[in-house]
Parts: C-alpha cells; sequence; structure tokens
C-alpha cells in the first residue's frame, strides 16, 4: 500500500473509527494490510457477481453465478469414497429442473434441521455440471418462510440482491456479507473525498470518471454497466483508477529521465585506442544490431549529459562484447568501469569473459564479491582509489561504502530486472555524474519495461550472429531418458559436445533431485565411459570454473555436467546438445537462457527437457512454451502470464510499486495512455515552476518522492 496521507486527509482515517468495525475485525483487516480508509478504498473486488434476477433452474448457466429458487426434495448425509470422506447433500427443485446442493463440512444434526423436505430456497452460487447433474458446492442459502415473495426479499436486502455485487478479497472469519456492509459504508462515506487531481483536459481526452464517482462503480457498481467489462477490468471506474495510479508513476519517470538529461555528464571523445585493437581480435564481425546499438551508445557517451542507456537482447546476441566495447571507450578517456550483476556466478561469468581480452589489450580487471579473501579485497579498493584499476567487476559488493573509484565513467548493470531503481542510484553516486548502461538478456515485456525502465532510453540487440543454427526442442518424461543419452552419443560420434544441466550440486536430505555431482560419476563410469566427462558448478574456485571450460572449449571434454552457473556467458560452437533434467524445476526465463548456450555452431542442435511424472500444470505449461517457439518475448510474455509480474522480477523492486489497482497483463494500453501524456507534460518544460501544478507535484512526491529519488520535485 501506498504511504498514507497526512492527519488532515480524511481518507488517512484509521478503520477502527468506521463504524462496525470492532477490535475483532479490526484485526481481521489488518491480515489482509487494510489498516486505513485509503487501503480499503483502493483494494478493489476480485471480482463481480450478477444478483438482479432470479432464474429458473432450467436456465442456469454452468460455470456462472447463478441466484435461483429451490424447493428442498430430499436431503442426506452420503458417502463419496472408498476412504469413507462423507458430505452432506440437499436435492432441490422448481418443476423445471434439479440441482444438488453439497457441502464437505458440516454438523449432520444441524443441517438437518435446516433443510427439512419441502423448506423453500434462495440459493447463490456457482453451478458445475458431473454428467447431467448440476451441482452447486458450498452454496449461499437464505430461508424463505411461507408466503414469503422473493422479489420482496431481493429488494429488502439491497447489499446481497437485487444488484450486481462485489466480491472482496478475504480472510478467515471474514464473510463476505460482512465485508460488503463494511466496503459500501467506507465507499458511500469517504470516496466523495477523493478529489481528481488530474487536469480536466486529460480526463476529457482520455474519458476518465472523476475520482469519486471511479471508486463508486468499482465498488458498487450502477446504471447500465456491464458485468463482463466489470470482470475484465475495462469499465470506466477500473480504467479511471487504473490511469491515475500509471499516469503519476509515469510522471515521476519522466521527471528523472529530465532531471539525469539536465546534469553535467562526462562528455567521451571516441580515440579508438583500445576499441580498434579489440574489433581485429575478435574471431568474427559484428552483427548489423550490434553495430546499430554501439552507435547509439557512443552518441550518448559523447553527449554531455549522462548516458542513460538500457540494451535488451536475447539469448547469444552479443550483448557482452558491447558492453565491453563501451567500457573500452570510457578507459581510453581516462575514467574508470564498474560492472555490477546480481549473483557471484553472474559476476564471475563477466570477469572470466571480460578478463582475456583486457589482458590481451594490457589492461587490468579485478573481481569483487562477497567471498573475496579480506586480503585481495585490500588491494582491489587500493587500485580503485588510486585509479590503476580501471574495470571492476562484482556484486552488490561494488556499491558498498569503502569502494571510492578515482573516477567513475561508466557503470555497467546486468540483468537489471533483479536489481532495483536505488541500485542504479548508488553506483551514480560513485562518481560525479557517471554515465549508466543497462544489460538484460531477459526479453522483458512492454508493459514491464515501461514501469521498470521507463525512465532509461531503450537499445534492442534483434538480431543474432550470423551461423546460428536452429534448435529443436523436445520434452520427454524421465522414463524415456535412455532416448536423450542414445541422441548424445550419436552426437559424440559425430565430433560434437554436450550439455547436461542438474538443479543441484548436492543430494539434500529434503530433496529428490539428482545432484550434479553424484551424477557426473555416475554418467561417466555408466553412460558415457570412453568420454571425459567434466563437472562445473559454483561451489567451484573462479580459477577452477575458468579451467573447467577452457577444456570444455578446447574439446577435451565431451560432456559437461552443470548446474545453472552455464546459463549464460559460455560460447562453445560445437556444442550441439542441451539436456535439462527436471526441466519443470526452472522457470521459463532460465530454461530459455540455457537453450541459449546451443545452436552458436552451423551444425543442428537439439534441447532435451526431462520433466518428472509429478510434473505440475504449469511446469506442464513452461515446458509447453519452450517446444512450440524460441522467441525471446514470446516466452516473456508467457511467462509473466504464468508467474505474475512480482515473480516474473524475482526479487522485489526497490523503487518500483507494488500497484493498487493496476494489473500489468491487463493494462497494458491505459499504461501506454498514461506514459504518453506525463511525458508530454514533463517535456512542456514548466512542470516544476508552474503553480497550476503544484497539486499534481504534491501528490507526486506523496507517491513516489522517495521511491524515485524526486525530493527536489516539491
Amino acid at each position: 500500500m501506498s504511504p498514507h496521507p497526512p492527519a488532515s486527509d480524511p481518507l488517512a482515517t484509521p478503520l477502527s473509527q468506521v463504524r462496525g468495525v470492532g477490535p475483532n475485525l479490526l484485526r481481521k483487516l489488518a491480515k489482509i494490510g487494510l489498516v486505513s480508509v485509503e487501503d480499503a478504498l483502493y483494494t478493489l473486488p476480485n471480482r463481480y457477481e450478477d444478483r438482479r434476477q432470479i432464474r429458473k433452474i432450467a436456465q442456469l448457466q454452468t460455470g456462472r453465478q447463478e441466484v435461483f429458487l429451490g424447493e428442498v426434495l430430499a436431503a442426506a448425509e452420503t458417502q463419496t469414497s472408498r476412504r469413507g470422506k462423507r458430505l452432506y447433500e440437499v436435492v432441490v427443485g422448481d418443476g423445471t429442473g434439479q440441482v444438488v446442493l453439497k457441502w464437505f463440512h458440516f454438523r449432520k444434526e444441524w443441517m438437518r434441521q435446516r433443510f427439512p423436505v419441502g423448506k423453500r430456497l434462495l440459493i447463490v452460487g456457482e453451478v458445475k455440471r458431473f454428467g447431467p447433474l448440476r451441482e452447486v458446492h458450498h452454496p449461499e442459502v437464505e430461508f424463505l418462510e411461507a408466503g414469503t415473495d422473493p422479489e420482496g426479499l431481493l429488494a429488502a436486502d439491497p447489499l446481497n440482491f437485487g444488484r450486481i455485487l462485489p466480491v472482496y478479497p478475504l480472510t478467515d472469519g471474514l464473510s463476505q456479507k460482512v465485508a460488503r456492509r463494511i466496503w459500501k459504508e467506507i465507499v458511500d462515506r469517504f470516496a466523495p473525498c477523493s478529489l481528481s487531481l488530474l487536469p480536466k483536459d486529460l480526463q476529457r481526452k482520455r474519458r476518465l470518471l472523476p475520482l469519486a464517482a471511479a471508486l463508486q462503480q468499482a465498488h458498487w457498481p450502477e446504471g447500465e454497466v456491464r458485468l463482463e467489462d466489470l470482470e475484465n477490468g475495462c469499465d470506466a471506474g477500473r480504467r479511471t483508477l487504473v490511469y491515475d495510479e500509471f499516469f503519476f508513476l509515469e510522471l515521476g519517470l519522466a521527471l528523472k529521465r529530465r532531471g539525469v538529461i539536465l546534469e553535467p555528464g562526462i562528455p567521451f571523445t571516441v580515440h579508438h585506442r583500445y576499441t580498434g585493437p579489440l574489433a581485429k581480435l575478435l574471431p568474427y564481425r559484428l552483427t548489423d544490431a550490434q553495430r546499430r546499438v554501439l552507435g547509439e551508445i557512443k552518441r550518448d557517451l559523447m553527449a554531455p549529459h549522462p548516458m542513460n542507456r538500457l540494451v535488451q537482447g536475447d539469448v547469444g546476441s552479443g550483448k557482452t562484447i558491447v558492453a565491453l566495447m563501451a567500457a573500452l571507450l570510457a578507459i581510453e578517456n581516462g575514467t574508470q568501469v564498474a560492472v555490477v550483476a546480481p549473483t557471484e556466478i553472474l559476476a564471475e561469468q563477466h570477469y572470466l569473459q571480460f578478463h582475456p581480452w583486457m589482458e590481451a589489450l594490457g589492461l587490468n580487471v579485478a573481481l569483487l564479491t562477497g567471498s573475496t579473501p579480506a586480503r585481495r579485497r585490500r588491494e582491489i579498493l587500493q587500485g580503485v582509489a588510486e585509479g590503476s584499476l580501471p574495470m571492476l567487476v562484482g556484486t552488490h559488493a561494488v556499491l558498498q561504502e569503502g569502494v571510492d573509484f578515482s573516477r567513475l565513467g561508466l557503470g555497467i548493470i546486468d540483468e537489471q530486472h533483479r536489481f532495483g531503481v536505488r541500485q542504479r542510484s548508488v553506483l551514480r553516486k560513485k562518481g560525479v555524474h557517471p554515465h549508466v548502461l543497462v544489460m538484460t538478456a531477459t526479453p522483458i515485456p512492454r508493459t514491464l519495461s515501461l514501469t521498470l525502465f521507463g525512465d532509461l532510453a531503450l537499445s534492442v540487440i534483434d538480431e543474432l550472429p550470423p551461423g546460428r543454427s536452429p534448435i529443436r526442442t523436445r520434452v520427454l518424461v524421465e522414463s524415456a531418458r535412455s532416448q536423450a543419452y542414445q541422441h548424445i552419443h550419436q552426437e559424440l560420434r559425430a565430433g560434437r559436445q554436450a550439455y547436461i544441466v542438474y538443479p543441484l550440486v548436492e543430494e539434500t536430505e529434503k530433496s529428490d533431485l539428482l545432484a550434479a555431482t553424484e551424477a557426473a560419476e555416475y554418467l561417466a563410469r555408466e553412460v558415457f565411459p570412453g568420454r571425459r566427462v567434466g563437472l562445473l558448478h559454483g561451489k567451484l574456485r573462479p580459477e577452477e570454473k575458468e579451467g573447467v571450460m577452457a577444456s570444455f572449449k578446447a574439446g577435451e571434454v565431451q560432456v559437461l555436467v552443470a548446474t545453472t552457473v552455464i546459463e549464460v556467458g559460455i560460447d562453445v560452437p560445437n556444442a550441439t546438445v542441451m539436456m535439462v533434467e527436471h526441466a519443470e524445476r526452472f522457470g521459463l526465463a532460465q530454461l530459455h537462457q540455457l537453450r541459449g548456450r546451443v545452436g552458436r555452431g552451423s551444425a543442428a542442435s537439439v534441447c532435451l527437457l526431462i520433466r518428472s511424472a509429478r510434473c505440475s500444470e504449469d511446469g506442464l505449461r513452461r515446458l509447453q512454451v519452450m517446444a512450440e517457439t524460441s522467441d525471446g518475448f514470446r516466452i516473456a510474455e508467457a511467462d509473466l502470464e504464468i508467474r505474475g509480474p512480482g515473480e516474473f522480477l524475482g526479487t522485489r523492486q526497490a523503487g518500483i510499486p507494488d500497484f493498487r489497482v493496476a494489473n500489468l497483463l491487463r493494462d497494458g494500453r491505459v499504461l501506454e495512455e498514461a506514459r504518453e501524456d506525463a511525458f508530454e507534460m514533463v517535456e512542456r518544460g514548466d512542470f516544476l515552476h508552474n503553480s497550476d501544478f503544484s497539486a499534481l507535484r504534491t501528490e507526486l512526491l506523496k507517491r513516489w518522492g522517495t521511491r524515485l529519488e524526486l525530493a527536489n520535485v516539491g
């Protein structure tokens, strides 16, 4: 939830001051994160139920929440399984058909008294169909006394019948009836206190409701609003609230972008002192896409304000060399470079990739992580402070206090989606307005890019190096593992090499996963005798990893057994098989990265995904996506759909919001509109000092001030 408004704001009213909310209910609401009136107002219904009319049983539709009348025809406790699980069934009818009501948790005597044969009921619930029978499980039931008019009952209870009703998120001991009563009280009393701060011309342009009306409609829809629009989140009320939320975020990002542009930077000049020799050392020509992106980076580096650019490129597109070229431009201008990755494994990979090229050019590079020995750490910090170390590669350790650069000119952040906005800011403070280059190999859907990287210019390396072969992907159950081994034997006989990847390094009591260390011994002894099997995992020292990789690259090791340390950075064109054990345990982005280790030469390559028999539904969906497409952006979209934004990003973003109302998957179009309008407003140039925008500036500070570092906006 967003920070609460000042005490003078009625929306800051604690829920304890709402009529009907006692200490017990207060504790239950706090469990779902509701403390103030504002929290409740912006916790919208999960879904809606149409209770505007009573249907005949013959009219009921399977899969929908329905309201219908029925008379009890029979009621009894029954046994449903050989294990003796019991349930209570009530058969109701209305002359047009019958429905079975079922309860799986019940007190037999109490149910018998409540549902005598002949009793008339008003029933609400989701209709399911099992063969010829229609059923409703744990329905809401109202009991009708003899002579009671059902339509009169609906009219007498407008909070629960006779309209489209909200269905709220609940916790133990909180029923929908109680929730609706509380939310109705809050919405009626406090929604009118919500003022629309967006300029009137924007409200007209985007057909937005006043904020108070939007809240009222989102909670208690009235008039001609369609249930389908409410369910899909495209009714005017919710769309207004989504736009409002996106607009203020994009306004903050637009100001951040403008602030960076207005800061004086270090304008570089291009000498080609190191980039020229590196181009000659490379065993290949850069692709057109690499050269285009490098050109965009060069233009930024030569400008008088700091670069703030995101380079996005699919697996194997060659981001690393582009980053190294940018680093060499900074170094030949007498400045230093910091390369930061989210994990030790990734940091080591970059170090191992940069190190040979830097050494060939006569330049030093060091690796700094949490496990760097104290003595080596002191040497590195001294070299960084004196300026004798032009490039430092590392983890968060690079961002810590005590790491002081002599003259930092360029910060490179890898896999930015696993870092927050604040880490970028910390890196920027290690120098005097240094340039910042952000890289990701995880294709990020546009809606996420506009919120995560809304303040960055975007470059996309959308071309793979020439000579790459397509990769065929097959999903096999573990009982078919021998087929995978046969394919690997076939490739080895043709002089090719293979990767076999496992999720864990060592077997643990809690896990049934095959351990990479034990598997390597078994494979060498039983499956590939006479072949050299190597082992690569995260617990090896950097020099040991370098040795194993070098042996594999040279063809001395034919089968490389590894954990996900090979997710990025290894380029062996002769490797044509990627076999992944327990593939369902990996995320889509990880599987896509692993698959990208093969197909780097001209020979046809295959990715074999071995799944367990107990694979979950989500696991099967992920593997199906991998088999169907190799398009990184399609995979990212599917990953986002399956896991949702929070899981997709891997870690909670410092500085990136938990949206209260907006949904990145559903509301992409509204996000684009809000971004366009916010950037247009900031580009006018007078936003920071025009009194017409003072209320907008105050609200922006309240919502995102500290998170987006906008303290100077007020």
